[in-house]
């Protein structure tokens, strides 16, 4: 494929909500998005240059309301942070939320992140992808959305380094049996380890909105952590 042709795609896994900007939502993305935002172009991003120095680099698809990756980004301060979420209010969070951290090591991208993974992110150029709590799209005939597909999987194995990991949390029991029937078919990815638990548990990562919100409803959270195989 090349570099500046967008991935044929008929089916997404996200619906785009306008939602309410607050006043502080609005201005964030005004003043704040200059520094710490990257537009769509297409183009092959070069890490180094963007992030102003040479570091892993961890990629958060859909981080909601920002406040997990602003945490992550500030308690991990030796790696790169790249997010990726589609609906303004949440992008306009997370930027006051990372001036409020002082981070310099995050970026933001308001684009379909399977178009962003394809034309923007180099082949072996990520250490972690974490995807929390996407949408599970519950009713079978929304299945084909989720977003955790064969060609997703080879998308990602194809940019992440050698080594590198898949972190995935679910709160929604149907979206964790389709998690595990497609990974465990996948020989791109082995699973380091698998966690069922009340949220008190969670693999490697803060607690999220959506998480509180399922474990308010009385659902069970199911954590995974899977390493790519060699070469891709």
């Amino acid at each position: 494929m090349d570099a500046n042709e967008s991935p044929k795609r008929s089916i997404r896994s996200f619906v785009r909500r306008t939602g309410r900007l607050t006043p502080s939502q609005d201005k964030a993305l005004a003043d704040l998005w200059p520094d710490l935002g990257v537009e769509y172009s297409g183009q092959a991003l070069n890490f180094a240059d963007l992030f102003g120095r040479d570091a892993p680099v961890v990629l958060e698809i859909g981080f909601g309301n920002g406040e997990s990756l602003v945490e992550q980004a500030a308690d991990n301060p030796q790696d790169n942070f790249l997010g990726i979420e589609v609906h303004d209010p949440g992008v306009g969070h997370c930027l006051l939320k990372a001036r409020d951290a002082g981070l310099g090591n995050l970026r933001l991208i308001s684009h379909d992140a399977i178009e962003v993974l394809a034309n923007m992110v180099p082949l072996r150029s990520l250490a972690r992808v974490n995807l929390y709590f996407p949408d599970p799209w519950p009713k079978k005939r929304h299945h084909k959305r989720r977003i955790v597909q064969p060609d997703f999987l080879k998308l990602l194995a194809d940019r992440l380094d050698d080594g590198g990991t898949l972190n995935i949390a679910t709160d929604w029991a149907g979206y964790a049996e389709h998690i595990d029937a497609v990974l465990g078919a996948s020989e791109l990815f082995a699973c380091r380890e698998r966690r069922e638990h009340d949220g008190d548990h969670p693999l490697d990562r803060p607690g999220t909105k959506f998480e509180r919100r399922g474990l308010k409803k009385g659902h069970r959270i199911w954590d995974w952590c899977f390493e790519k195989h060699g070469i891709s």
